[in-house]
């Protein structure tokens, strides 16, 4: 699955000062991933379900979100937060710009065995 990542209204870079809003926190308080209908379906991934995913980079813990905001073979996820998002993807610089290659990856997504999870361990392994 291909997994691209952004910016969510909330939470600003690396949460350096937004995470510290209890208002915000209360809106967006973990990470999560986008995963579309019919992907989530064949997964047997509903929604709000805690999931693993893992990259060759990395594999981290996140709380799935069930929609049409993506396409088929796509999912989505923010980068804000600790142990998310760019830890799957490649920290490889623009050989111009020196900007780092976090946008998109490839992943894996598979349902969260229940005693698996770890409230706040977002980071199973990663590099």
């Amino acid at each position: 699955m291909i997994m691209m990542t952004g910016r969510i209204l909330y939470h600003y870079n690396a949460m350096a000062m937004t995470d510290k809003v209890e208002g915000l926190n209360e809106i967006a308080p973990e990470s999560f991933i986008e995963l579309n209908t019919e992907d989530a379906r064949r997964l047997g991934i509903t929604d709000r379900d805690m999931v693993n995913v893992s990259s060759r980079r990395g594999k981290i813990q996140a709380r799935a979100h069930v929609s049409e905001k993506t396409n088929p073979g796509e999912c989505w996820m923010p980068f804000h937060y600790v142990g998310g998002a760019n830890w799957l993807t490649n920290d490889a610089l623009d050989a111009i710009s020196k900007t780092p290659e976090y946008k998109v990856c490839t992943v894996r997504v598979e349902k969260m065995i229940a005693n698996d999870y770890v409230p706040g361990k977002q980071v199973v392994y990663a590099r």
